[in-house]
């Protein structure tokens, strides 16, 4: 069986799609169809159901898709182990994070990274979390990094980091001396948020519609761009802001804000790495082990 059948086998089985697989893998849908045929012909055995315009995987196809994706993963375990030993790690590589990623987590990890790897050129561009989506299916970054729930079926999302979410004021501000807020309490706070399409603000909706509670319900102040923008509105207004505690645990620890618990309310969330559909190759694949492991220490 050759490596390169096993990999488009792979691609359809995992996309259950012959028109995806070859768009994953840009050749044409002929071309996927006549290696299904002979890796069906080589085996006597059928590993897809046709049923109209759906496929289904048999059992032997089940059976070849375990295998498979533990082939390939061991192909990319060599490639890389190889690699470090050659130290070929060359060119430009370009990176996509929502803006909590980018201005709090990353920028310690790039120089990290930079340092064992000097012949390799980052970029870093931050936006909020649709955003990041829209370049990587663009093909304007290789990776991305971003909060929020995985939403776009043309994108893969692994699990990175956990974050929590947690409210907080300035304490200058009156509203600093509460400790605890109800839910019913949280309605008449003034609240300063992220702006639509950022993935800190879809979290924070999801978990409040968990209470039966809106946006719409909520005496929102203020959408800000920025988690920057939100701490800059806090020192100026009795509000309660929700950000990321990696954005403000300096602060906090400082005295500057006060964490703020909403009764009931626990948001946490996972910070995700996220590519197109397929196998993450070369550094993209060489970022997502060191970040990894820089974090797991």
């Amino acid at each position: 069986m050759s490596d390169f059948r096993l990999k488009i086998f792979y691609s359809v089985a995992k996309n259950l799609s012959f028109t995806k697989a070859a768009d994953e893998l840009f050749i044409s849908q002929p071309a996927v169809t006549k290696n299904i045929k002979e890796l069906e012909l080589e085996y006597d055995l059928s590993f897809f159901l046709r049923k109209g315009n759906r496929i289904e995987l048999t059992e032997a196809g089940k059976v070849l898709f375990a295998h498979a994706e533990n082939i390939l993963e061991s192909y990319k375990q060599i490639r890389y182990d190889l690699d470090i030993i050659k130290k070929n790690f060359t060119g430009t590589f370009q990176l996509g994070a929502s803006t909590t990623v980018g201005q709090y987590l990353l920028p310690s990890l790039m120089s990290q990274f930079h340092i064992k790897y000097p012949d390799i050129k980052l970029s870093l561009v931050t936006a909020n979390t649709r955003s990041i989506e829209s370049y990587l299916i663009d093909k304007k970054i290789q990776l991305g990094i971003v909060e929020g729930k995985p939403k776009n079926k043309q994108l893969k999302y692994v699990p990175f980091i956990e974050d929590e979410i947690v409210a907080i004021a300035h304490t200058s501000q009156k509203i600093a001396r509460e400790e605890t807020l109800s839910l019913k309490e949280l309605k008449k706070i003034p609240l300063v948020l992220r702006e639509p399409g950022s993935g800190s603000l879809d979290i924070i909706r999801d978990a409040l519609s968990k209470h039966k509670l809106q946006l719409k319900d909520l005496t929102v102040a203020m959408h800000l761009g920025s988690t920057e923008s939100i701490k800059s509105y806090l020192t100026h207004a009795d509000s309660i802001g929700f950000v990321s505690i990696a954005a403000v645990s300096k602060e906090i620890k400082n005295g500057e804000f006060q964490v703020i618990d909403i009764e009931k309310v626990d948001i946490k969330r996972w910070f995700y790495f996220v590519y197109n559909q397929g196998v993450p190759e070369g550094v993209s694949d060489l970022f997502m082990k060191f970040a990894t492991a820089q974090y797991n220490l």
